[in-house]
């Protein structure tokens, strides 16, 4: 039965080959001190860096520059952000990239004018911003984390060895994102791939929870065939742009809130992969693919009636005398044939994790519930070691 909820979401998309032409009047909304956001350069190599720039400085506004944010943010880039926001009065965030990006702007937005240290205050106690918040708007050049129409925000500390995410209210959420799926054809295969997974584990994490028949679950199975369907297209010809924005719009739907609607929702596949990638610091979705299917297979009895489900709805496997668990594995084996066929990591050996780390992994998994089975520690390590 579907429970009482709010739904809002403040975000407004931008999407298409022209979408970048929208920065000129969004930008006009906000102050005249911005500050760029990016990565590690592919943004200039690609010319959407030079795109951005002209409209900015055509809008009269005075730009400055933090870039150099890397695939899993740090709280030292959190720090050095913050000082780069405060030593230029940052009016606005424009962050160009992927979700790294994305989730690091949206840090940045609730640390500048906060008092105490956000990565304890928001990390460690989980709490919300009560400081003023510097609003962020979002170019996606990479598909995967959906940062761009939510709330999330993941952050790693080294020292910690602790990669952790709060998912912040709305009022943290992008003002606007700018979606062109032709800025996401220079990506490389590898992180292509791994964005299309982490889509796919974001769809499952609210699948497999909560209530049985409802209309997310509907929603999530839609999602799903549409993402496997272009995922094969986008592997043959990653410039097809059919395949590549279909990719784009499955994932900011995955996890805008929308799907999750009716449903308790799991995310321990996230917060065991975002362990192992503490220690790693191996690409996200190829945590998540790794150890997905150890996950799946060990929580499996606990949530029959959906795997069986997802088998038949989602891989259109025949029920045709077999057991209903019968069913529900041969769902699993085809999601690994399709893992297999697009080029993901199956196991976390091949990302660098090696049995003595096990432990202090285990350790650095949040523990939530929400999902099937309330898993402990040792439950963790027993996946993790069926992924080695």
């Amino acid at each position: 039965m579907l429970g009482n909820f709010i739904y809002s979401n403040p975000t407004k998309i931008y999407f298409g080959k022209d979408s970048l032409e929208n920065l000129k009047t969004e930008i006009k909304k906000y102050g005249t001190n911005i500050l760029l956001i990016y990565g590690e350069g592919s943004i200039k190599k690609t010319g959407v860096y030079d795109k951005v720039i002209q409209i900015l400085h055509e809008a009269g506004k005075n730009v400055y520059e933090d870039a150099g944010v890397m695939p899993n943010p740090t709280v030292e880039k959190l720090h050095e952000g913050v000082k780069r926001a405060r030593a230029c009065n940052a009016d606005f965030l424009l962050a160009v990239g992927g979700g790294s990006v994305i989730d690091y702007a949206k840090a940045v937005s609730i640390s500048v004018h906060c008092e105490e240290d956000p990565w304890d205050k928001y990390y460690i106690r989980f709490e919300e911003p009560t400081c003023r918040i510097i609003p962020v708007g979002a170019i996606l050049t990479k598909v995967g984390t959906g940062s761009e129409m939510n709330g999330g925000a993941v952050i790693t500390n080294m020292e910690q060895k602790l990669k952790l995410g709060h998912v912040f209210g709305e009022n943290v959420y992008p003002k606007f994102s700018i979606l062109n799926p032709e800025f996401t054809f220079t990506v490389s295969e590898y992180q292509m791939v791994a964005g299309i997974f982490d889509v796919m584990s974001h769809i499952m994490e609210q699948y497999f929870t909560g209530s049985d028949d409802c209309v997310s679950d509907y929603i999530m199975e839609g999602l799903m065939r549409s993402l496997i369907h272009s995922s094969k297209i986008a592997i043959k010809n990653p410039l097809d742009y059919e395949a590549r924005s279909n990719i784009m719009w499955v994932s900011t739907w995955a996890i805008n809130t929308l799907v999750s609607k009716g449903k308790t929702t799991d995310w321990m596949v996230q917060m065991i992969g975002q362990a192992i990638g503490a220690y790693t610091d191996a690409t996200h979705g190829m945590t998540l693919s790794a150890i997905s299917l150890p996950y799946y297979r060990y929580i499996l009895d606990s949530g029959l009636h959906q795997f069986k489900r997802f088998a038949i709805n989602v891989w259109h496997v025949s029920t045709k005398a077999k057991t209903d668990k019968e069913i529900a594995l041969e769902g699993l084996a085809s999601m690994e044939e399709w893992m297999k066929e697009i080029g993901l990591v199956l196991n976390i050996t091949e990302l660098g994790v090696t049995e003595p780390m096990l432990e202090n992994i285990v350790k650095g998994t949040l523990l939530i519930e929400g999902g099937y089975k309330k898993l402990s520690s040792s439950d963790i390590l027993e996946i993790l070691k069926a992924s080695l």
